[in-house]
């Protein structure tokens, strides 16, 4: 009989193993096909991020789908950040390790921020994220 229970219990655990598996895959997938229409996008638990020219989107990955998608151009960004613990990083002196992990983008009428999972991948896009704004505050305006 304690075998009958240890292996209902073995059971019920690759039982929600599984379903958790089959959520995650399904939130991979639908960031896969919303992904398409961008020139550079990620993933993660956190967040979704992509960027076609000037402008980006981001939302949060959910099994039915993304949510709460927000869109901002790169032109209307006054300056862009990384945040580890609410601390403004320098991007070519990365900390270790971090609970936080932010990319702050400041607008003249609010403060977004995207969470990244990881601490290089915030500080990749926040480098060429930069390098974008620099490139189109060169550009003449039209």
């Amino acid at each position: 009989m304690e075998r009958g229970i240890l292996w209902l219990a073995l059971l019920a655990v690759f039982i929600w193993l599984a379903w958790q598996g089959k959520n995650e895959y399904q939130k991979v997938e639908n960031y896969r096909v919303w992904a398409e229409q961008f020139e550079r996008a990620k993933y993660d638990i956190y967040a979704v991020l992509g960027q076609k020219e000037s402008n980006l989107t981001w939302g949060k990955p959910t099994q039915k789908g993304l949510i709460e998608l927000q869109t901002f151009s790169l032109k209307d960004v006054q300056s862009i950040q990384l945040l580890i613990d609410n601390h403004p990083i320098d991007i070519d002196d990365l900390p270790h390790k971090g609970r936080e992990v932010v990319l702050e983008f400041l607008l003249p009428s609010t403060t977004i921020h995207i969470p990244f999972t990881e601490i290089p991948l915030a500080a990749e896009w926040g480098k060429f994220l930069q390098q974008e704004l620099q490139r189109l505050q060169l550009e003449p305006s039209e």
